[in-house]
């Protein structure tokens, strides 16, 4: 271990190595599971369809057990040794066999569709199987927007040539940027979050030069990217893009629109937000955003750059905040102690898990060469454990992200005893978890740091929010609208930086000032990766559900842990509207996101009062430089979430190895 502590995983329970007996006795029996279900798709005109399908589910469930923790071992001891051929070759045969499980798949549901007026018969005559009715009756639905079998499996063939290839060139063009001093693309974008105010602008600067001088590769990758979404969305019958997303994150279009309406209502808040940072920034020579001036007056807002600028603590603070919860450095012992201790006072069962989790080495937490960055939780349905990765460095944001990681994996713990076929979920609901038991660790914070780390706390949490909501819904209304551009024609790079720059004023507003990032269209991995279009309102959503799921608990107390525990378990066998219902919640209706919302409103008071009572003068950090003082006028940075964002668990393994390595 290293100086902090931060553990490697333990493995052994799951499998030794991709050369054991175990492993290899286990990829044996995926494929001759399939090979079952390829001869059962065979002859099924054989049998009755009610014992046939009953025969078919059942011999699935071990091979979707197996394709699901061979998949996923492939993908974690890749993503901490990326040097390993081995395990990229390991990730390619996997692969192979996933595309072989699709075709089946593909098979299965035509002859589902076929035999549709027969489901009554059959969870009559098995009821075990009646829980099993909302699945099969999405993959009915779902074959409506199936082209045939064999032009689906054309399509999928075609695609690792097309829009797989596409994702890759751009991925490639990517991480072999460099600027002039050899720094690369991602080392630049991360100086977003450096002390150092002359950095981010400067690191920022290059960042636009290194795009636009690839400007035209990238608009290549995207307009052939969406162009294919929409020659196929065409082909299997979907009317926009995005009814394409809505269906697979369960969710209508009705609670949609009342969640971007609520977000929209918002807007002036946040800009707020974005102009008492800008103000508090530039008063305290912590910017170097230079205004323009329009008819005599500075400009208002945050310059792009200085989105995830950090909030300087005064030196006079330093001694005080030294041992403070928030500037400490933590060990990993002491990480594991307070994030068992949040979890605990939530509930007995989550407090237990979390401890679970650590004792038996489920996490790997060592930052070393080889490893990919940000921070994921993986489920294995064999033995039905997780495992956590992350990068842990003792600062308080890795205690977050440890919460935020063991939120998933207790997630999957609700799930226990269910058929596998229950263990995928959508985005929407995906986050709920983790993001509730982020908001424990950041309110109990909240409640023991004193004033000095108040303001830095709150706006970690605020710029963490407002990239889930805000720049989420700038990322909504560019890819809508190049949807919508690109049906008419084909797209180029002034068209996307046109369309990137009117969502930007459309969402952050005034928020920002005139430096702002039109190229933040080429930098985004999500619009590039075939199969995640819209992959941006399901973030918000789990963001707002989570937030009224803890109020809730503020309301209840203790006794909401059981009431949890049972929402969670039922996140894979209904749609959000019917699991919200349950919950007490009506989320069709805006008034249900905006109470969410409100949760932060109260928080954007504080942090602009916050910033009042801060604005004197610094004396700025060692490697940050002061700059002259202009009235009123905001800064502006380059925006970078705050951590990796997991791809989804339906994504090919080559492709999310590749997209765990992006900064989304």
């Amino acid at each position: 271990m290293n100086k902090l502590n931060a553990p490697r995983w333990n493995l052994d329970s799951i499998f030794s190595s991709i050369e054991s007996p175990e492993y290899k006795s286990a990829l044996d029996n995926y494929k001759t599971g399939m090979e079952k279900l390829e001869n059962l798709i065979k002859t099924s005109s054989r049998f009755n369809f009610c014992f046939w399908l009953k025969g078919f589910l059942d011999a699935k469930k071990g091979v979707l057990e197996l394709s699901q923790s061979l998949g996923a071992y492939a993908y974690i001891i890749y993503s901490v040794d990326t040097t390993n051929t081995a395990f990229l070759n390991n990730i390619s045969l996997i692969d192979e066999l996933a595309l072989r499980l699709k075709k089946i798949d593909i098979d299965f549901k035509t002859i589902l569709v076929k035999n549709s007026k027969k489901l009554d018969e059959f969870f009559e005559r098995f009821p075990e199987y009646r829980g099993h009715r909302f699945l099969i009756e999405e993959e009915i639905a779902e074959s409506k927007h199936k082209m045939s079998a064999k032009e689906e499996n054309l399509a999928g063939s075609l695609q690792r040539t097309g829009g797989d290839a596409w994702d890759r060139l751009h991925e490639q063009i990517i991480s072999n940027l460099k600027d002039a001093d050899g720094k690369t693309f991602n080392e630049l974008r991360n100086d977003a979050y450096s002390a150092d105010s002359t950095l981010r602008k400067s690191s920022y600067e290059k960042e636009l030069l290194l795009l636009k001088q690839n400007e035209i590769a990238f608009a290549a990758c995207l307009n052939n990217l969406k162009g294919e979404t929409l020659t196929l969305n065409k082909q299997r019958k979907w009317k926009k893009p995005v009814d394409r997303t809505l269906f697979s994150s369960r969710m209508d279009k009705k609670t949609l629109n009342a969640l971007i309406k609520a977000i929209e209502k918002s807007l002036p808040e946040w800009r707020k937000y974005f102009n008492a940072k800008a103000d508090f920034l530039r008063k305290n020579n912590l910017t170097a955003s230079t205004p323009k001036y329009i008819n005599g007056k500075a400009e208002k807002g945050l310059a792009f750059y200085d989105l995830f600028a950090p909030m300087e603590v005064l030196e006079q603070d330093k001694t005080e905040n030294e041992n403070s919860l928030l500037s400490k450095k933590w060990t990993f012992e002491e990480a594991e102690n307070y994030v068992i201790e949040r979890y605990s006072s939530f509930s007995e069962d989550m407090g237990n898990f979390a401890k679970k989790v650590f004792q038996n080495n489920w996490i790997d937490a060592e930052v070393r060469p080889g490893k990919v960055g940000g921070a994921y939780d993986e489920d294995f349905a064999l033995g039905h454990q997780s495992r956590i990765m992350t990068n842990f460095t003792g600062s308080f944001s890795d205690i977050v992200t440890l919460a935020h990681e063991i939120g998933h994996a207790y997630h999957f713990s609700c799930l226990k005893g269910k058929s596998v076929d229950f263990f995928s979920y959508p985005m929407t609901l995906a986050e709920t978890a983790s993001t509730f038991a982020e908001t424990i660790v950041k309110q109990d914070m909240l409640k023991k740091c004193g004033e000095k780390d108040r303001l830095q706390l709150l706006d970690l949490d605020l710029q963490d929010v407002s990239q889930v909501l805000v720049d989420i819904l700038c990322r909504f209304y560019f890819e809508k609208n190049v949807f919508e551009e690109r049906a008419k024609g084909e797209l180029n790079a002034q068209d996307f930086c046109r369309i990137m720059r009117e969502a930007q004023e459309k969402s952050y507003g005034k928020g920002l000032n005139s430096e702002r990032h039109e190229y933040m269209w080429a930098v985004k991995s999500h619009y590039y990766s075939t199969g995640l279009d819209f992959y941006n309102f399901p973030y918000a959503f789990g963001q707002l559900f989570a937030v009224a799921l803890y109020q809730r608990y503020l309301k209840e107390g203790k006794s909401f842990a059981e009431t949890y525990r049972q929402i969670l378990s039922l996140t894979g066998s209904m749609n959000c509207e019917e699991l919200c219902k349950k919950a007490g919640f009506d989320i069709t209706s805006i008034d249900f996101w905006k109470s969410g919302i409100e949760f932060y409103s109260s928080r954007i008071s504080e942090f602009i009062e916050l910033c009042k009572g801060k604005s004197t003068a610094v004396t700025v950090k060692a490697g940050s430089s002061p700059k002259t003082v202009y009235e009123s006028t905001p800064a502006e940075k380059t925006e970078i979430p705050a951590k990796t964002e997991k791809p989804a668990k339906k994504m090919g393994l080559l492709q999310r190895a590749e997209i765990l390595n992006k900064k989304n």
